[in-house]
């Protein structure tokens, strides 16, 4: 299958302007079928300046309402879609692939369910696994996807995860830098923080 027959179906629905306190991003709403589970998975697109004649920034980021929303310390989501925002603002060019993901794809009720085991002694990997879940059920297809629609097939990568380098390279894009995103750690989010270096492999600065 070639990979412009696998990023059919992807669609833009609406295009704004998203005034910020980093600055004013477009805002771009896309929907993309899924077959899977018969219905739209949707993405929205933060972005800044021309992307067309040099490679973007861009941050690959999945919905967490506690951390974003509700201000939770237990997580770093929050920190870490402000630092790539603040720092696209900063270059003057890129963008955010915000995802509806929540709870690294089990959704919120499940993501509560796995806070519970939590605060019984589980960590993040051994409270999903307990529910019946993968440590990781996210699908970055729909990312790889609005790309190719906007015609980028470079990127500055702003992640600690290897799994969106992977999925981001499989789907034909390159990613030719690899920039740390990390927020400043909280008492409340270290035991998180560990468990995905220790155990997911993120390249975090924490000991």
């Amino acid at each position: 299958m070639s990979k412009s027959t696998q990023h059919r179906g992807i669609r833009k629905v609406v295009s704004t302007h998203l005034p910020t306190v980093f600055g004013v991003f477009d805002l771009i709403g896309f929907e993309k079928a899924n077959k899977v589970k018969r219905e739209r998975d949707t993405a929205l697109v933060m972005m800044l300046g021309d992307l067309q004649d040099r490679v973007p920034l861009l941050r690959i980021h999945s919905q967490c309402l506690t951390g974003e929303v509700l201000g939770s310390l237990r997580c770093d989501c929050r920190g870490q879609l402000e630092v790539a925002m603040s720092t696209i603002a900063e270059q003057g060019f890129g963008l955010v692939i915000y995802l509806h993901q929540e709870g690294r794809g089990i959704g919120l009720m499940a993501k509560l369910q796995a806070y519970a085991l939590q605060d019984q002694g589980l960590d993040t990997i051994e409270a999903n696994e307990a529910l019946g879940f993968d440590a990781d059920c996210r699908d970055f297809s729909v990312a790889v996807a609005v790309l190719h629609e906007l015609k980028i097939l470079q990127v500055r990568l702003m992640s600690n995860n290897p799994q969106k380098v992977d999925a981001l390279t499989k789907g034909g894009i390159e990613v030719i830098e690899l920039i740390a995103c990390e927020a400043p750690p909280n008492p409340y989010a270290l035991s998180y923080l560990r468990t995905k270096k220790k155990k997911m492999g993120h390249s975090l600065s924490i000991m």
